[in-house]
């Protein structure tokens, strides 16, 4: 029988989970496309630095998976989440976020804990549920850019170049610039007034969260490098208020991630998602990538639908998890 037990994240160093780390990236590159070592860099340093919390899942005395969380203001974020496997994934899983749940549950004035973890060889939604969190089921979509182009040019005329700003109607798109970070914060606020994905992830409940957000995707590097040349805004022709955005990032060679796509509801239904789609779309295959993924929630079936018609198919199902405590 094999002996588990749980170590303070704190008390080991990057090079004894080392291994860990390297199966962990391999699952994200062969079944994501996603180069995951650049994040696992950033962990590595957190690790040796002793300064990230956590904990280690030993198998008879072999590290078999970690946890991390960072506490933001009043709440908990599960930051990430792996065990090898191979492993009893069920049972180290439950261990691991059962010991970072309660560490959090204990924190005062926290009134909230967000996860959403990938899972690799074992569903997590059971291992969640266990712990009392609220679940949102979400897919991890990709397109293959080169298949797409050559369908989309046999169906209709290329788009047109949208760099310099084009119209849709009464709508103009225009690619991403600096300056467009407070704007863009504050459409992604309005945008997310009272849907599923607000749920999720409180940023999206303010204009001062979603200004974390944007941040935490453009400039730090957990979602891949971001990509401006990729990245497009929608403004009203007669009002220049700002009323769509899209954002890519690269998260491999070749391939990228769309990381926010969201448009005004007033503005909804008249093809603009689409456009700003496309208009990334365009620009990724000008600079030779090949695929291009993007996440989006199961109840979203609209937004489901139009990537499916683009020719997005589903990579993988994961769930987005909530623990709100007494306020449950």
């Amino acid at each position: 029988m094999r002996a588990m037990t749980l170590i303070d994240l704190r008390q080991t160093n990057a090079r004894a989970l080392e291994p860990l780390f390297e199966e962990e990236a391999r699952h994200w590159r062969e079944e994501l496309h996603w180069d995951y070592r650049g994040s696992l860099e950033v962990i590595k340093r957190f690790v040796d630095a002793k300064s990230l919390a956590g904990c280690v899942a030993m198998e008879d005395g072999r590290p078999a998976g970690y946890g991390f969380y960072v506490i933001e203001e009043h709440k908990g974020l599960v930051g990430g989440m792996f065990v090898r496997p191979g492993a009893k994934q069920v049972a180290l899983s439950r261990q691991i976020l059962g010991d970072i749940t309660a560490t959090l549950r204990g924190v005062p004035r926290l009134e909230r804990i967000e996860a959403q973890l990938m899972p690799f060889g074992c569903s997590l939604d059971g291992v969640l549920l266990a712990e009392g969190f609220r679940l949102n089921l979400r897919q991890f979509m990709l397109l293959e850019l080169a298949a797409e182009g050559e369908r989309e040019r046999a169906e209709k005329p290329a788009s047109p170049q949208t760099g310099r700003g084009t119209s849709l109607g009464a709508v103009r798109v225009e690619g991403w610039q600096e300056r467009h970070f407070e704007p863009c914060a504050r459409l992604i606020w309005q945008a997310y007034t009272g849907h599923v994905d607000s749920e999720i992830n409180d940023q999206y409940q303010s204009e001062s969260g979603a200004m974390r957000f944007l941040k935490n995707i453009i400039v730090l590097p957990g979602c891949g490098q971001f990509q401006a040349e990729a990245s497009f805004v929608a403004r009203d022709v007669a009002t220049e208020h700002m009323v769509g955005v899209v954002l890519t990032s690269a998260v491999a060679q070749g391939v990228g991630h769309t990381t926010q796509v969201c448009v005004l509801p007033g503005y909804r239904g008249r093809g603009l998602g689409r456009r700003l789609l496309e208009a990334s779309i365009e620009a990724l295959r000008g600079k030779g990538f090949r695929e291009l993924s993007l996440t989006v929630t199961c109840a979203n079936r609209s937004a489901i639908g139009l990537y499916e018609r683009m020719g997005f198919r589903t990579m993988k199902t994961f769930a987005a998890g909530v623990w709100e405590g007494e306020r449950r």
